[in-house]
């Protein structure tokens, strides 16, 4: 049985939401935007799971905009307000977005637009200072800060963020995915304009999610077509989705606390423990941190090399961003924090969830410090190559 330590690339989806998806896979098939009875039934049941996603972020239904997933939702904030600006103009982001935002700013530069990046400091924490006199030299079209980092999890101040954005009149985006299963987010308390959430994230489905959009903020569609979702998300409904991503949310609603504590549980107990090995660097040590994310390396390892070796033994972790893996390239969040890039590279993210057990975690640490006891790189004579072969 594989020890599955890698919640913050996908989680498992929960029987109870699969449950609730199953007749909307079956006979509840017809097209929420047909007028009969059985499409009116379909419709009633995305009305009712925006209301339960709504319910867990602190925002209002109709500011919940059901997307593709959380990359969409990303790509629909900076691009959806670039297309309402219909002039080039300048956004900010920070150095440890995910993939959907630094890609998607990328594109806007080639479109003309100037992107900015605001320093972060050796945890990875936006450095506000720093953004405030960003802020404050010309006008600014949008903010991207995202609320938890997916690979170091460390949680930014959103609350001093979002105030230097308020004073400089600039609408604040981030992106909230790793933040509402693990930690907590509430539109309406972080001053944002708009924030990205998905599904998969919190035991929900794949290949939904959602952008919270306040109803002041000038944004544009970027799919076009028969304007779904308030004109800003064209496509037919993914009902069976929508309806698991909104049982996803109501049942993290009534546990997300205990389960949060039990993750932080789980996680100090694997930090005890890779602070007592020789060779470990743990990332972000100083700020707080999602409660199941824990980002290390050990002397001597590549990042991919040692999740072969550790896969080899059936344990599940990261490198990294799931999004960017395979690219052999050190992780940008960490050269963002200035970590040296032959440390970047060695990069291991394990990220627990609800169903993790303690005695899972020893079994990690006691494989692990078999690893990180030899005298550095791949033990034994065994390659990366011939565990992928």
């Amino acid at each position: 049985m594989t020890i599955y330590f890698d919640h913050n690339a996908t989680t498992p989806l929960h029987p109870g939401v699969l449950e609730a998806m199953m007749p909307w896979l079956t006979e509840g098939y017809a097209n929420p935007s047909s007028l009969h009875r059985s499409g009116r039934g379909a419709r009633a049941a995305v009305e009712a799971a925006r209301g339960q996603v709504a319910n867990l972020v602190g925002a209002h239904p109709s500011q919940v905009i059901f997307t593709g997933g959380g990359t969409e939702a990303d790509n629909l904030a900076l691009a959806g307000v670039a297309a309402a600006a219909r002039h080039p103009s300048r956004m900010i982001i920070s150095p440890i977005e995910h993939p959907a935002i630094v890609d998607t700013a990328d594109a806007l530069a080639a479109a003309g637009w100037q992107i900015e990046t605001v320093a972060v400091d050796d945890q990875g924490r936006v450095l506000c200072d720093d953004l405030a006199a960003r802020l404050a030299e010309r006008p600014c079209a949008l903010v991207s800060i995202m609320a938890a980092n997916n690979e170091t999890g460390v949680i930014q101040d959103m609350e001093t963020i979002s105030r230097c954005c308020r004073q400089a009149g600039v609408p604040l985006h981030t992106d909230a995915v790793q933040a509402i299963g693990k930690h907590g987010f509430d539109f309406a308390a972080s001053g944002a304009a708009c924030a990205s959430v998905s599904a998969h994230k919190i035991q929900g489905p794949k290949g939904v999610g959602a952008l919270i959009v306040d109803r002041h903020l000038p944004i544009d569609a970027i799919v076009h077509g028969g304007g779904h979702e308030q004109g800003l998300r064209s496509g037919t409904l993914n009902v069976a989705g929508i309806v698991g991503f909104g049982a996803a949310a109501a049942r993290l609603g009534e546990h997300r606390d205990q389960e949060i504590a039990h993750m932080r549980t789980l996680r100090d107990q694997l930090e005890t423990g890779l602070d007592a090995m020789p060779g470990i660097t743990r990332f972000s040590p100083h700020a707080e941190r999602l409660a199941n994310t824990c980002q290390f390396a050990v002397a001597g390892y590549d990042g991919e090399g040692l999740l072969m070796l550790l896969d080899h033994d059936d344990i599940a972790v990261s490198s990294g961003s799931a999004c960017a893996a395979g690219t052999g390239e050190p992780s940008p969040v960490l050269l963002a924090m200035g970590v040296e890039p032959d440390v970047a590279r060695g990069a291991i993210r394990v990220s627990l969830g609800p169903g993790n057990t303690l005695a899972e975690v020893q079994r990690f640490l006691l494989v692990l410090g078999r690893l990180a006891g030899g005298t550095g790189g791949l033990p034994g004579g065994i390659s990366a190559s011939v565990l992928t072969g």
